[in-house]
């Protein structure tokens, strides 16, 4: 059994009061997840450096930035400055996957793949002895609050067992559609980390929110 992991996810936070979410959740939780979206490679606009600039300096948590946007390799500099711990780009997103993350690891930060839903699972196994972090996406990336795609649940079990496979100690993290409901089942299926928005900030108190999300898997 992989020791469970639940990252927050501030696209759900109240952004009139980011702070005050983050602190309630920070106790019982090592990560934050952090979606920044262009408006290009998803239709959504969200947050961008300013934003993680200043979280980075009212926190310790583990900053996962996840970036949905085009050409991610013009931009990981600039997130690394900014206080990124993991820096995780879409593997449709770029030409060269293995100079993206030799780059990003030069930074000094851990370099993170996600895949979209309609992406063949396969393309992202030439990477995977390589990457820190596997990222899934169980809904079509660019808003929260969607509903889980069941087909997710295989793709899961595909790429554990391709990382049991090279003992990798690559995160096997998923995003989308968490709730107590599919949280067991994706766990079930071989996950690390479950990215919750909806599911903890969307919720009138996040702290028992996440209580019950992590109670759920255990």
């Amino acid at each position: 059994m992989h020791p469970i992991n639940i990252a927050p996810s501030i696209l759900s936070a109240n952004f009139a009061h980011l702070m005050d979410d983050i602190h309630r959740i920070e106790n019982n939780a090592t990560m934050l997840h952090i979606d920044v979206m262009d408006g290009h490679y998803v239709p959504n606009i969200t947050m961008g450096v300013p934003v993680i600039q200043s979280i980075r300096k009212e926190t310790n948590m583990i900053f996962d930035v996840h970036l949905m946007i085009e050409s991610p390799e013009k931009l990981v500099d600039i997130f690394a400055d900014a206080g990124s711990d993991i820096i995780t780009f879409h593997i449709e997103t770029s030409d060269d996957p293995d100079k993206l993350i030799e780059h990003i690891h030069q930074l000094g930060k851990r370099a993170g793949i996600s895949i979209h839903p309609d992406t063949p699972i396969e393309k992202v196994f030439p990477y995977l002895a390589k990457i820190d972090l596997i990222l899934i996406m169980a809904v079509r990336p660019g808003f929260g609050g969607q509903k889980f795609l069941p087909q997710s649940l295989t793709r899961v079990e595909i790429v554990r067992k391709k990382l049991d496979d090279i003992n990798s100690k690559a995160i096997l993290s998923v995003d989308g559609g968490v709730t107590t409901i599919t949280a067991p089942q994706i766990i079930c299926s071989g996950a690390d980390v479950l990215v919750a928005g909806s599911a903890v900030f969307g919720k009138e108190n996040p702290e028992k929110a996440l209580e019950e999300l992590r109670t759920c898997v255990m």
